[in-house]
Order: C-alpha cells, then sequence, then structure tokens
C-alpha cells in the first residue's frame, strides 16, 4: 500500500487567474449558515493538511474521495502531496462551495451531494477501488444514528478500509466501539486553529486493508 510519506506545499493545478482556493470569507459565511455542516470558523492550516496527506494511503490504480471538501485547501493539498487529478473525488453538499471547487480543482471530480448517498453518488467504476476516505464532516456534532449513515455510506463504496476523520475533539470525536470501530488517532497538531487531531476508523470485524 503505497503512503504519502511527505507533504508538499499545498497548491491547487489552477489557472493563474483562477480564485484562490483558500476563500475564508466564503468558509465563515457558510458556518454562519449553517454552523452543523461545518466543523470550523475557518479553512484547515497547513499543519493540519499536511499530516492528513500523510497518512492518505493509495495504490496507484486506486482512488481517494473527500467528504466534506469546503473551499478545497485539503484536496488541494492531496494533488499537492501527489495524487493525480483524475485519481481524487471530492463531494460537498453547499452548492456554491460546489461551484468553487469546480473552479480551483481542474480534472478532479466534484461531487455535489449528500455524503449519506455515496453509494449513489460515487462513479460506479470507482466502488471497492478507493485507498482512503477522508472525511472533514463534524460527525461528533450528529446523533449515533446519523453517524451510523455516514459510517455505513463509506462502507458501501470502500469496503473494509474505514476512513480518515479530522476533528478539533480532544478525544476520538465518535463512540468507536458503539459503531463497531477501532480508532487510532494518527497526528495532532496544535498549529491548527482551533487545535485538531487525525483519526483513523477502521471496522473492528474483517480484514481492514492497509
Amino acid at each position: 500500500m503505497t503512503q504519502f510519506a511527505k507533504a508538499l506545499p499545498i497548491r491547487a493545478v489552477r489557472e493563474p487567474d483562477a480564485e484562490p482556493v483558500a476563500n475564508p470569507a466564503m468558509f465563515f459565511r457558510r458556518w454562519l449558515a449553517n454552523p452543523l455542516q461545518m466543523g470550523s470558523i475557518v479553512p484547515s492550516s497547513a499543519a493540519l493538511c499536511s499530516r492528513i496527506v500523510r497518512h492518505t494511503r493509495r495504490e496507484p490504480d486506486e482512488f481517494v474521495l473527500e467528504l466534506g471538501a469546503g473551499t478545497g485547501v485539503i484536496s488541494a493539498a492531496l494533488l499537492g502531496g501527489g495524487v493525480p487529478p483524475e485519481r481524487l473525488c471530492v463531494v460537498e453538499i453547499v452548492p456554491d462551495m460546489a461551484r468553487h471547487l469546480r473552479g480551483v480543482l481542474p480534472g478532479v471530480t466534484v461531487i455535489e451531494g449528500d455524503a449519506r448517498e455515496l453509494a449513489h453518488l460515487v462513479p460506479r467504476d470507482w466502488l471497492g477501488r478507493i485507498g482512503t476516505v477522508v472525511c472533514g464532516i463534524p460527525l461528533v456534532l450528529l446523533a449515533k444514528p446519523m453517524q451510523r449513515r455516514f459510517i455505513d455510506a463509506i462502507e458501501a463504496v470502500a469496503p473494509g478500509r474505514g476512513f480518515l476523520h479530522y476533528s478539533y475533539c480532544a478525544t476520538s470525536p465518535l463512540p468507536a466501539r458503539a459503531h463497531g470501530l477501532t480508532a487510532k488517532r494518527e497526528a495532532w497538531t496544535p498549529l491548527n486553529f482551533p487545535p485538531a487531531s487525525v483519526w483513523r476508523y477502521t471496522p473492528a470485524t474483517g480484514a481492514a486493508r492497509g
């Protein structure tokens, strides 16, 4: 399993006159409109992005799926870390953010939709060929049944793989045992605002590849 051992500078492959990837004003407006869809009031820092890239695993013929891509800061870091645009798929439920992502991430598959419906959103030839799912949706704010829907949706498209989840909680943002998962904090960065952790959740039963 290939793992990106070093995060390159955060950048997106885009035209010189394209709007910036990190758009704090847009991000803050969406947070004000619906805090439950956004885990923070500002985009993720370079420190957090580098840790996510470091723990992203993908074979050359596999894909990376990002849920809740926001303004695309982490997406750009994944591209900078070596994920080819055609091997990256991002899902964003907010229409204006999805439009923004299409503008700043050329070549990347941008899906506007609800991540709970992944099996119907992700291209069929990607199913079972996703190396890592990166989840930026603030699952800690959701009731357990709703958390379960997201977990089941991920399992449907990336069976046995589990997912990376970045969070601003001091402890695991998910009750892993209650969901039949094992939890491992892969990284923590005090340089993010607020300080953030990267967790890896994998199925407690069955073989999780990687």
